[in-house]
């Protein structure tokens, strides 16, 4: 049985797990690290040091096949590179093929919004020179799903993600976005109903794939889940439910 070891600040990364399911059977072990949410607001140095904690707890106690850092934050800010460590990275040669205006934006921390890194991972993809990229911080947009808000007050979703994504959406005619926080695909339905014309690219059918192509050969018979918080898990076990998961949630810290 391959067992794939899946982290984040906290909510965000479970939406990766459904795509990683389809593409292959796996036993999944979800730790939301939520004692050190947001990753976006954390200095390079202190992320660092989390994250290299993280990664030898989750490698003592689950001894993984496979560990998908699933922040994006991290996955960029964070010089840890391993064998079995797939990152979360920003789609963007795909976004880059399927506009049609040549204006993508990229939705992501504040953290990573104001990188170096970042800008350097634009470079390095060399993307075609009649793609004009706009940075757009989506803190606030990470926020609604961190707290729940996507699932107790769409009233407020629907005005944030206005408030955050209308002018720098019309200003420069953005066609194609990047939801690079894995925290963002949770609020599709918002965004699509107030930007219809516009194509979201969610980076978890990527990760999934470069999952499969790892560890294929060691492929489960069945998708198994456990999951694990640094935090509060009877609050986490609420919002798992109102998604339709229907898992315990224990405490690893």
């Amino acid at each position: 049985m391959v067992k794939i070891v899946i982290f984040d600040s906290g909510f965000g990364s479970l939406s990766i797990i459904k795509p990683i399911q389809k593409a292959m059977k796996s036993n999944i072990i979800y730790f939301a690290d939520q004692k050190n949410f947001p990753y976006g607001k954390k200095s390079k140095s202190q992320l660092t040091t989390i994250i290299t904690k993280t990664i030898r707890l989750l490698e003592k106690k689950f001894e993984p096949d496979l560990i998908v850092m699933g922040s994006n934050t991290p996955s960029l800010l964070v010089g840890i590179n391993k064998k079995n460590l797939v990152k979360v990275l920003p789609p963007i040669k795909k976004a880059a093929k399927i506009s049609m205006t040549g204006n993508v934006a990229i939705l992501a921390t504040n953290a990573v919004v104001k990188s170096k890194t970042l800008s350097e991972y634009v470079r390095k993809n060399r993307l075609p020179k009649h793609i004009n990229l706009k940075k757009i911080d989506a803190t606030k947009l990470v926020g609604l799903v961190e707290h729940g808000k996507f699932l107790e007050d769409r009233k407020l979703c629907e005005k944030t993600v206005l408030k955050v994504l209308f002018e720098p959406f019309s200003r420069t005619n953005i066609d194609v976005a990047m939801l690079s926080s894995t925290h963002l695909p949770f609020l599709l339905p918002f965004l699509k109903k107030q930007f219809p014309n516009i194509t979201f690219v969610d980076p978890g059918k990527e990760v999934a794939q470069k999952v499969k192509k790892i560890v294929a050969r060691k492929q489960s018979k069945i998708n198994t889940m456990q999951i694990f918080t640094s935090s509060d898990p009877k609050k986490f076990q609420k919002y798992l439910l109102q998604i339709g998961i229907k898992k315990n949630v224990s405490v690893l810290c």
